[in-house]
């Protein structure tokens, strides 16, 4: 007996169902490869078998499913969702280990290759879903599962990478037929395994495939115009990087040492990238790192400080690479407060005095570009207006420190000095900051006029208490309170 709970509650008999006839001939050759639709079909059939099956496989409830595949063998192979899901489906999505591997035992292999109607098997449930339990059942029944492709032609490989299963992509890795991968292929695996921080897996492909450093994906970049936008790829990428590291090493240290090991993965991969690219003529060389974005300015922009630092070494005449508008790697970092960044300025020698003068299309010097307001990522590392502008205006007189007295001067094509610039850039931030001073010290004054209050009424309060109607100390005559007494005289 069947139980489905719509407006009303409906019973139906299975088992009179399959009496009545109610048999579904399914065929096994690849020209019916298709799962079963009773969505559109027999909605008793539908209700009495589809929804319980639903509801086993998401709960994973093999006992009740295996009852209804016992009368209904052809289940296996049943609609089950109007997207097209068979139980299958459902229970590896649900992560369900033990209903999959029950499940298979009672399928064909080619019932593992039934596709939905975005044409995903439940194999690339499995992969999307991360458990490798699933997929060692599935493939223990049907090894060219790795090898099915969804409607996009994305293997389950790709998708297990574009979630960031590590596991799984390494099962996936190892299962899947190489030879029947292409370069695109290739390139979309490199570029996932990246965005999703699995750098071991990345080093391998690219390892075996060299020539992938240079190969562009369906945006036209390549796998270092990814790491260029990844500063916590290798060093934390932010200011609070030494917190993170004391927590870490106080409650997590298991934590940290995998952060470790990944950077040394990440720095190890941008290595060999380069050292493939550097290997192509300049012009091909100067085009890869200039499109579709400037991968060093973007990266200095962002302050990954790891990844400019290895590309300059290796290659320095990068150093005098600039932007549309004529900017440095320096000017950028200036410009979006990018300390370390910045600082590489002091250990490139006499090359400073040729790079700081630049100037861009608007005649703005470096020392302008420190005077424009900070963007918001940056200011809002501290808290308050008062020290977001505090901090502006050390980053200023720092950048200042740096450049000739004459560029303090120099005027832009608006007549502006940087001091101008600075001026009319932060006035609003100078409004706030008073006013949220003025706030701050409303508020530490009515605290400190709390405590007061409090330290002049506990001095002032006799210990124990005094008598209401006379008003004479209840513990005046206790030999405690006349010792506390004289201590106080």
């Amino acid at each position: 007996m069947a139980r489905v709970m719509g407006k009303e509650e409906l019973r139906i008999d299975i088992s009179s169902l399959a009496q009545d006839g109610h048999e579904i001939e399914t065929g096994t050759s690849p020209e019916q490869m298709s799962p079963v639709d009773l969505i559109s079909g027999d909605r008793d059939l539908y209700l009495a078998v589809c929804i319980p099956l639903y509801r086993a496989a998401m709960k994973g409830d093999w006992k009740t499913a295996k009852g209804i595949f016992e009368m209904f063998p052809a289940a296996v192979r049943f609609t089950i969702t109007p997207g097209g899901d068979t139980t299958l489906h459902i229970a590896a999505a649900a992560k369900h280990v033990y209903f999959v591997e029950e499940m298979v035992k009672i399928m064909e292999p080619e019932d593992l290759e039934l596709k939905n109607q975005y044409s995903n098997t439940a194999f690339w449930f499995a992969a999307a879903a991360g458990i490798v339990g699933i997929a060692k059942a599935m493939v223990k029944k049907n090894e060219i599962l790795p090898m099915i492709r969804a409607y996009d032609e994305m293997t389950p490989l790709h998708v297990a990478a574009l979630l960031g299963h590590s596991e799984m992509v390494w099962y996936l890795y190892n299962k899947t037929d190489h030879e029947q991968l292409t370069v695109s292929d290739w390139v979309k695996l490199l570029n996932a395994c990246i965005s999703t921080d699995l750098y071991d897996v990345a080093l391998d492909v690219s390892s075996h495939h060299p020539t992938l450093a240079v190969e562009r994906d369906g945006n036209g970049e390549t796998a270092l115009h990814l790491l260029a936008r990844k500063p916590s790829a290798f060093s934390g990428g932010d200011q609070l990087h030494i917190w993170n590291t004391v927590i870490n090493s106080i409650s997590c240290k298991r934590v940290e040492d995998k952060k470790i090991l990944r950077q040394n993965k990440s720095l190890k991969l941008v290595k060999h990238l380069w050292q493939q690219v550097i290997v192509q003529p300049h012009s091909e060389i100067l085009d890869l790192i200039r499109s579709p974005s400037p991968l060093l300015l973007v990266a200095a922009e962002l302050g990954n400080t790891v990844f400019l630092t290895e590309l300059i070494a290796i290659y320095p005449d990068l150093i005098w690479e600039v932007d549309d508008h004529n900017r440095s790697i320096f000017h950028i970092a200036v410009l979006h407060r990018q300390e370390n960044i910045f600082n590489l300025i002091y250990e490139i020698g006499s090359m400073k005095d040729l790079i700081v003068p630049n100037k861009d299309e608007n005649d703005n010097n470096i020392l302008h570009l420190a005077g424009r307001l900070a963007p918001p990522r940056q200011r809002n590392i501290v808290v308050g207006a008062a020290l977001q502008m505090q901090r502006e205006l050390l980053w200023f007189r720092e950048v200042e420190k740096m450049v000739l007295p004459s560029f303090r001067e120099r005027k832009n094509r608006d007549g502006e000095t940087p001091w101008d610039l600075f001026t009319k850039e932060h006035k609003d931030l100078m409004k706030e900051g008073e006013k949220w001073m003025r706030g701050t010290a409303a508020q530490s004054m009515l605290v400190a006029t709390l405590i007061a209050t409090v330290v002049f009424a506990a001095a002032l309060t006799v210990p124990g208490g005094s008598n209401q109607d006379t008003g004479i100390p209840v513990l005046l005559r206790k030999k405690s309170f006349i010792f506390l007494q004289y201590r106080m005289q």
